[in-house]
């Protein structure tokens, strides 16, 4: 049959072929961005230690720059079972952090993670706690050198006591504590014997210096980002906005909550006392010049704490900075009462579906010991779980399938009468009782759940670096293999655009067989859309995690079986068979015959 309307179709057909060549042409002709080099600004910290100064910025992720910056400063070193790294005396900053459970890629020998680095490092990235003082009382700053006692050493066990006499009457002691995972606890306390009362304010604040390198996709959000009591509540800023705005982003008469950066799978969050009332500032110190590279800077400031002479006073905070696991972050929450601390995972709108399927997948990873066995497992149940509305779809679709030749009938006899065409098989849906948008369902049922695990995979750091079987040594990243390289055998390297591996092919044969249950269009050119579809499903999966096309691979399966037997027992025609030999006909059709045939 001839398509009805050619100007349409022809329309349509090059708006498929328009939308395939953007699809594989995009990265090859646009790649990502090199990072720019680091200017020579970023070696050194600009002049300035207090909240909204020109104080140090940096980026972290690159290894191997922190230890130098190390070495320029007198340091304390921190070893816990979940961090390395060492303190500054100068400034007491917490500055270098490494994560010792995480490393860059799949290869345990591979460099640890490293999160915060000093101020002396090529890209600085600090935590830094202290007191302003109104008044003019002299106060310690980022050229302070404390005190420690020899040989003393930051550990889970074992605190980290610093001094500082300021020398007119003012001494200030601080107490860093951490525990065996990511969180220190820091507590300020001055004594005055100055003559006179003191009057001091408290702050803190993260500085980063530089854009770090992010993923930039949708789905998660990378850069600032506050709980800001009942008030404010969520604040989140990329590092794109926070260049666009010209003034910094203030908030003031805040009570509970959390504020820093975050990355995809990294956060540094300074935590204030729970209890007392804070102003915060988000702004950028710095802005890239020809010579000067941009900064970020996250920082509270508490109200006025008196000391009374002859008396002291006493601040404390913390510093979350460390891997976002979801039940670590839920049992600080719980255990320091810090309000919504669980919103530093971002679960994004679906997080009624993204929260339960993480726990769901978490626990069938405990029973398999695979997340890939769990993911596979949770497909399973899923499908039970919408059994009756897909069933209830598939049992319309074969209904639908067997009134094809009474349709066939009423187009025929009514070949220039849409409308007529229209009214006579809306009177048949209803005389037979079918929704003929009920075949819908099964498509609609999986963007929700496909979004959710979607989010899971991206942001949870449970499944970075997770295992299958074979090739897939991280189920959060893309495939690795090409059919353009045969799998590995050619010796060339493929381009991104081309990375079509083992499971995006699966993924796109199943969907294509799928598909070949229906009967063939009566339009050739809609035909030939569904039997491209597929085709450029797999080279837009083929880009993400690999864990996701496993779930939608075994996903067509389940759901080609399922539709097949509903078909059957219905007693609708299952042209699968004929569909597949059509099929093939057509691509023999175009293959040009030797003479000799």
């Amino acid at each position: 049959m001839q398509s009805q309307d050619p100007d349409n179709n022809n329309n349509l057909l090059i708006a498929v072929v328009l939308s395939m060549a953007v699809l594989l042409m995009w990265q090859l002709v646009f790649p990502p961005p090199e990072p720019p080099p680091p200017s020579p600004s970023q070696q050194t910290e600009a002049p300035g230690a207090v909240p909204g100064s020109t104080g140090a910025p940096q980026i972290a992720g690159a290894p191997g720059q922190s230890e130098a910056g190390a070495a320029k400063s007198p340091r304390v070193d921190i070893k816990t079972p979940s961090i390395e790294g060492s303190i500054a005396l100068r400034g007491a900053r917490i500055d270098d952090v490494q994560l010792v459970k995480y490393h860059e890629t799949t290869d345990p020998s591979s460099p640890k993670v490293v999160l915060l680095r000093p101020s002396e490092s090529r890209f600085p990235y600090f935590s830094e706690h202290g007191w302003l003082s109104p008044g003019g009382a002299k106060v310690p700053n980022k050229d302070t050198v404390w005190s420690v006692a020899d040989g003393a050493t930051l550990t889970a066990e074992q605190p980290l006591v610093l001094t500082w006499d300021n020398g007119a009457g003012l001494l200030f002691k601080r107490t860093i504590t951490v525990d065996e995972n990511y969180l220190f606890t820091i507590v300020d306390e001055v004594s005055n014997s100055s003559g006179s009362d003191v009057v001091l304010h408290p702050y803190g604040r993260i500085y980063r210096h530089g854009t770090p390198e992010i993923e930039g996709f949708f789905v998660q959000h990378e850069g600032i980002i506050a709980w800001l009591g009942e008030t404010e509540r969520l604040q989140e800023f990329t590092y794109s906005e926070m260049l666009d705005e010209e003034r910094p982003q203030s908030f003031s008469n805040i009570t509970g909550g959390w504020l820093g950066f975050t990355d995809k799978y990294w956060a540094a969050t300074l935590i204030p006392d729970q209890e007392t009332t804070y102003s915060v500032n988000f702004s950028t110190p710095s802005r890239k010049t020809a010579t000067e590279s941009e900064s970020f800077q996250t920082d509270y400031q508490q109200g006025p704490v008196t000391v009374v002479n002859g008396g002291n006073a006493k601040v404390s905070s913390r510093l979350f900075a460390g891997a976002k696991k979801v039940d670590l972050i839920a049992e600080y929450e719980n255990d320091y009462k810090i309000l919504d601390f669980n919103y530093l995972i971002d679960w994004g709108w679906f997080f009624f579906i993204t929260k339960p399927l993480y726990y769901l997948l978490n626990w069938l990873n405990g029973l398999f010991g695979n997340f890939g066995l769990a993911i596979l497992a949770t497909t399973v149940i899923v499908k039970a779980a919408f059994y009756p509305l897909a069933n209830r779809a598939y049992v319309s679709m074969a209904q639908m399938k067997k009134l094809q030749p009474e349709m066939e009938r009423l187009k025929k006899r009514y070949p220039d009468d849409k409308q007529k065409q229209q009214q006579e098989m809306m009177a048949l849906y209803q005389k037979e009782k079918i929704n003929p948008l009920a075949g819908c369902f099964p498509i609609l049922l999986q963007i929700p759940v496909f979004f959710a695990l979607y989010k899971v995979l991206f942001v949870s750091i449970d499944m970075r670096h997770a295992p299958f079987y074979g090739w897939i040594t991280d189920l959060s990243a893309p495939d690795p293999t090409s059919i353009f390289n045969l799998f590995g055998l050619l010796p060339y390297t493929v381009p991104d655009f081309l990375m079509i591996g083992v499971w995006p092919l699966i993924m796109g044969i199943t969907m294509w067989l799928q598909m070949q249950l229906n009967p063939a269009q009566p339009d050739p050119t809609q035909q030939m859309i569904f039997n491209w579809m597929p085709v450029m499903f797999t080279f837009l999966l083929a880009t993400f995690p690999a864990g996701l096309v496993i779930y939608w691979a075994w996903n067509n399966i389940l759901s080609l079986i399922q539709q097949y037997v509903i078909m059957k027992r219905q007693g609708a025609e299952v042209p699968l068979v004929e569909n597949l030999k059509k099929t093939f006909a057509v691509v023999g059709g175009l293959i040009p015959k030797r003479k000799s045939e």
